[in-house]
């Protein structure tokens, strides 16, 4: 989802329009939302008062009511234990310990606030760069999962959010700690055609090397609109990796 700041005409056809997103709004969910959940259909306004799929349907830009636009919010921005690495079993609280809440239900003005929330953002960018990645680190080629099934990997950015950097896939990467903690300080970088680049200002070079999968490339996903772009790798080299 997005928030749309403007819609303008579209200089390629005059009989189109162009809805111009608001910089830093665009939020891919971390769970994908399918049009029936358990037979319902998500979307309630598409049903017509005998409960069957009305013309609406075939609208490809239509208002949405508060309820199914919570619906369909609640479902995408999907559960925390998820994705969450490093995380022990639930216990029971002890001494001045709070008990888990309850999951709710709650309105839509709440969830256009949780929308804009940084950890909402990080939590669904961090599931959707370790899906696309399959939950392996992309400079070692490790795919390591914890004793509670939970990858520990960690999705870092490319350009980061406080240089404007978007929570879209193509402006992540799926690294170990170590390796990540490497390329937010420019030791590593990334090149256009995706060869893995080691800074000189490494003070053990060879023992960076041989963290390298054995192709010298960033393990990119399969999907061409996930692997990283060419202009936020440019950014990194720029702004962040050593030479």
């Amino acid at each position: 989802m997005a928030k749309v700041q403007e819609i303008i005409s579209d200089p390629r056809n005059v009989d189109m329009h162009l809805a111009v997103i608001e910089p830093g709004t665009y939020l891919d969910f971390g769970d994908p939302v399918p049009f029936r959940d358990a037979g319902v259909v998500i979307e309630q306004g598409l049903l017509n008062d005998q409960g069957e799929i009305s013309g609406r349907a075939q609208a490809a830009v239509r208002p949405l009511s508060p309820a199914d636009f919570a619906r369909i919010v609640e479902r995408g921005l999907g559960r925390d234990e998820d994705v969450l690495p490093r995380m022990d079993s639930a216990r029971t609280a002890e001494g001045f310990e709070e008990e888990q809440r309850p999951f709710q239900h709650i309105s839509a003005r709440e969830r256009v606030r949780q929308l804009t929330n940084r950890a909402v953002r990080d939590r669904n960018f961090r599931k959707n760069v370790l899906r696309a990645y399959g939950e392996r680190c992309a400079i070692t080629g490790l795919r390591l999962i914890n004793g509670g099934g939970r990858a520990e990997v960690e999705a870092a950015h490319i350009r980061p959010v406080e240089h404007d950097g978007p929570n879209i896939v193509s402006n992540g990467i799926a690294l170990s700690g170590t390796a990540h903690w490497m390329f937010d300080r420019g030791l590593v970088g990334i090149a256009d055609d995706l060869a893995i680049l080691v800074s000189r200002q490494t003070n053990d070079p060879d023992a960076v090397k041989s963290m390298i999968n054995v192709s010298g490339k960033l393990l990119a996903p399969e999907r061409l609109v996930d692997r990283p772009r060419a202009e936020f790798l440019t950014w990194h080299r720029e702004n962040s990796f050593k030479l």
